[in-house]
């Protein structure tokens, strides 16, 4: 998605609406002043362009429907947010290190000054003092995952994020401080972008108003709009929907059969020619090619839980030891000229 669109008409910049103080607020009453608008950690899902979040599962989240949806423990040494929020002082205290600015935190969630988009919101990381160059300071960390995403700069949804806090704040430019793999620390400067803060909220607003008018936003195919979809209709009536007068629908449907259809024939394909090479290869573990390389290993030997002997031995085991696993709803198709067969 390009959100670079014509030049608008600079206009003074004034300072941000201090909406609440941090410093005594819980993390729930924090994720409760949240869900009154869009914050700048929202802004990359708001458009479509974090590759963690969908916009449809921000709106479950705006609009109260996040009783269902996995929490992130913010206790839970797995999680990256745990490490994120640790890491976030030694990061901005190697930024000063690093660069000689002075940074100080402002422990307050900031309002766009606008009447009109008092919906955007913004934690600032850290304020930068001393400097005219740079107001702002965001803090990263990315693991090994992470860290590709970072391959080629900043990527677009922490851009975006930038680019809101910019443009809540009024200030002109901000450096985002990355600790990659925990051993490499990067410091980007990005300047405020007058035209793509127009066009970030020009996108932003439409996503508000989905929340403002409770209409959910269109699923984009992502593993996070799949677990909101399961989230909010989690269970099936029995009713049937007949959708045969639907004309958009009913072309959605005649795609998705022929996008299967060639998915099933192009998974055959790729069986074959893995195959040849495979047959070729014999009892070889590597394959060399003008383009690459394959490899073809025997995995080590794991040790496992004979489960059929052990039910054999003791049949009565299932009902001294009940579990019940939750049904979830399977989405099937099937065609006309399948029913007739």
């Amino acid at each position: 998605m390009n959100l670079v669109q014509q030049d608008h008409a600079a206009k003074p910049n004034r300072p941000a609406l201090r909406l609440v103080k941090t410093i005594d607020l819980s993390r729930d009453e924090w994720l409760t002043v949240r869900k009154g608008g869009i914050g700048s950690s929202d802004a990359g899902t708001a458009v479509g362009l974090n590759p963690y979040q969908s916009p449809l599962e921000l709106w479950m989240i705006k609009t109260g429907r996040d009783s269902e949806l996995p929490k992130v423990n913010p206790n839970d040494e797995t999680s990256p947010m745990y490490w994120g929020t640790l890491l976030e002082p030694i990061v901005a205290a190697h930024y000063t290190r690093r660069t000689g600015n002075r940074v100080r935190k402002i422990n307050a969630v900031l309002q766009h000054p606008d009447p009109d988009k008092a919906w955007m919101l913004a934690n600032i990381d850290r304020e930068v003092v001393g400097t005219s160059d740079v107001q702002i300071l965001e803090c990263k960390t990315a693991g090994e995952f992470g860290a590709r995403l970072w391959r080629d700069g900043v990527p677009e949804y922490v851009v975006c994020q930038v680019q809101h806090q910019l443009a809540v704040t009024g200030k002109a430019a901000a450096d985002v401080c990355t600790l990659i793999c925990g051993q490499e620390i990067r410091v980007y400067r990005i300047d405020r972008d007058d035209a793509l803060i127009a066009r970030l909220i020009e996108l932003e607003r439409q996503f508000w108003h989905y929340v403002e008018t409770d209409t959910p936003p269109p699923a984009d195919g992502s593993d996070s709009a799949e677990m909101a979809l399961r989230c909010l209709y989690p269970r099936d009536s029995g009713n049937t929907v007949d959708l045969r007068d639907d004309r958009e629908l009913c072309s959605t449907f005649a795609d998705l059969v022929s996008v299967r259809d060639d998915i099933a024939n192009r998974e055959t394909v790729e069986a074959q020619l893995k195959q040849k090479i495979q047959q070729r290869m014999g009892d070889a573990s590597i394959a060399l090619f003008e383009t690459g390389k394959v490899s073809w290993k025997r995995s080590k030997d794991s040790s496992g839980f004979d489960l059929p002997r052990l039910l054999e031995d003791q049949p009565d085991l299932p009902q001294q030891y009940p579990l019940i696993k939750p049904g979830s709803r399977r989405f099937l198709i099937s065609t006309q000229s399948q029913e007739k067969a």
